[in-house]
């Protein structure tokens, strides 16, 4: 799995003054251009912090309902602070996301995995429901980030 560059002509972060500001991330492999569908699309040890929230159970009755979203909210979030680091912050510095859900009922379940890149207090959100996403019916959620990052650092 490569969390790569956009799919599409944009930037996937720009720098303005002491703001990085993120473009919206999907959870899209860009190698294969595939939506990331279950636990076997992440790597390994996202899947063990995963069951520390108590998905990726190993019970095909269960997983096939929540690995979608799980697995994309772990996805978006992990590239996000890829950006984040790329650009010498971490996901400290992401100071605002911006939560685009297909469902709203999926917000819990991204909401559980968010506390996996913010242990001690979420950041300032939006959360907002969409009826259709770019690149495909199976993207479920999307996050756009800002990130305060000053330049005397």
């Amino acid at each position: 799995m490569s969390m790569g560059k956009p799919m599409a002509n944009y930037a996937a972060a720009k720098r303005v003054g002491d703001w990085v500001l993120m473009s919206g991330v999907v959870a899209v492999d860009p190698a294969t251009r595939r939506a990331v569908a279950s636990y076997e699309d992440i790597p390994e040890a996202a899947r063990s912090a995963l069951q520390g929230l108590g998905y990726a159970t190993g019970q095909m009755s269960v997983d096939i309902f929540e690995a979608p979203i799980v697995a994309q909210s772990w996805f978006v979030l992990e590239r996000i602070r890829a950006l984040a680091a790329e650009h010498g912050g971490s996901m400290a510095d992401v100071v605002k996301l911006v939560q685009y859900f297909r469902r709203l009922d999926h917000y819990p379940a991204y909401n559980r995995v968010r506390g996996l890149f913010y242990p001690d207090a979420p950041p300032v959100s939006t959360v907002v429901e969409v009826s259709n996403f770019l690149p495909g019916d199976n993207v479920w959620v999307e996050v756009e980030a800002t990130m305060y990052l000053p330049a005397a650092r």
